[in-house]
């Protein structure tokens, strides 16, 4: 009997990836979703799973019944989107997240894998961080993801067993597609302007992977002996794959014929750095190994896009920043003043 896996946000950028894949390996998927980015495709979905339509702060115990373990992905994603309104950020990364490890936990789920970022050790450094290093979120995304994991930590006992699993800047094709990671960005900008600026001095660092291979090691850390990580936080990523954004700027340019890249340093550039240690990452899991690298990220892009069509309209049109997406959401009437779907 295959093990029921509870997604949330699973029609997300990092959902429409790992759903399918966790469904192909054998795990009984079930999605829930708001569907907030459902009309963002850019390719077809890798597959289909049962789906739960419902606001991730209106769940009930019945939704739960049955889990095996939970992945939550479903979060207001980044920093701008943290920014738009302080009190949606707290209801739906903190307080959801609260309730949804409560109702986990008093039906049973054996397993929590909260998606967290690397974004929550700050950026005004460019010091190597590992799972120790201090705290120090400078945004509301930012605060939102140690406040869930500290609460989560507190829930944790012998039958409930949480893991933060701190994502660096993620890339590739997903169907649920974004131009608002960096290297999605640059390479569509290389493809549909045929340069590529850089305003900023090129020099800040990025924890950067591949949308597929996070697919495998969320799977990792579900298939992996809960004494390995029970109630732990990992940087997960590996060494290798730390770059500076001057690095990412010229091997999107190298990847799309003819692109240039142009250095325009501007003094209110964003200058965020942050390098991490994968070392734990390393020695937990010594025999998983990467199967993407920015090089090959960014030729798959590249091939995609062009396969696509993408033209500038395309690549800078609201469906594929998700800022600019829940505007339009806002702004149509579609969505209310507290991020709900309208229903007349």
């Amino acid at each position: 009997m295959s093990k029921r896996v509870l997604i949330t946000g699973h029609n997300g950028y990092i959902g429409s990836v790992v759903s399918p894949h966790l469904a192909a390996a054998g795990y009984e998927v079930i999605g829930l979703d708001t569907g907030f980015f459902g009309e963002c495709s850019l390719v077809p979905d890798l597959g289909l799973v049962g789906t739960i339509k419902k606001d991730i702060r209106d769940l009930t115990p019945a939704d739960v019944a049955g889990v095996y373990a939970v992945i939550h992905l479903a979060a207001l994603s980044n920093d701008p989107i943290g920014n738009l309104n302080d009190g949606w950020t707290e209801e739906i990364n903190f307080k959801a997240t609260v309730k949804l490890a409560e109702l986990a936990k008093a039906a049973g789920v054996d397993r929590f894998l909260f998606s967290s970022s690397c974004i929550m050790y700050g950026a005004s450094n460019a010091e190597v961080v590992t799972e120790e290093s201090p705290l120090d979120p400078k945004t509301e995304y930012a605060r939102s993801k140690v406040k869930a994991e500290r609460a989560l930590y507190e829930l944790a006992d012998e039958r409930f067993s949480p893991v933060y699993i701190r994502n660096g800047t993620i890339y590739g094709v997903s169907p649920r597609m974004r131009f608002d990671t960096v290297l999605n960005d640059l390479v569509g900008r290389a493809t549909t302007t045929g340069k590529v600026v850089v305003y900023s001095d090129g020099k800040p660092w990025r924890p950067v992977m591949h949308v597929q291979d996070v697919a495998r090691y969320f799977q990792l850390f579900l298939d992996a002996p809960k004494g390995k990580i029970h109630n732990q936080a990992f940087n997960s990523g590996a060494n290798d794959l730390n770059h500076q954004i001057i690095e990412l700027a010229q091997i999107a340019v190298a990847t799309v014929p003819g692109a240039q890249l142009e250095m325009q340093p501007q003094p209110g550039a964003d200058q965020r750095t942050y390098k991490a240690d994968f070392g734990k990452f390393a020695r937990t899991f010594p025999d998983f190994k990467f199967k993407w690298n920015v090089r090959t990220g960014a030729a798959e892009l590249y091939a995609t896009y062009k396969k696509a069509g993408l033209t500038l309209a395309d690549f800078t049109d609201k469906k594929f920043t998700r800022l600019k997406w829940l505007h339009y959401l806002l702004d149509s009437g579609r969505l209310d003043g507290s991020l709900r779907w309208k229903t007349n």
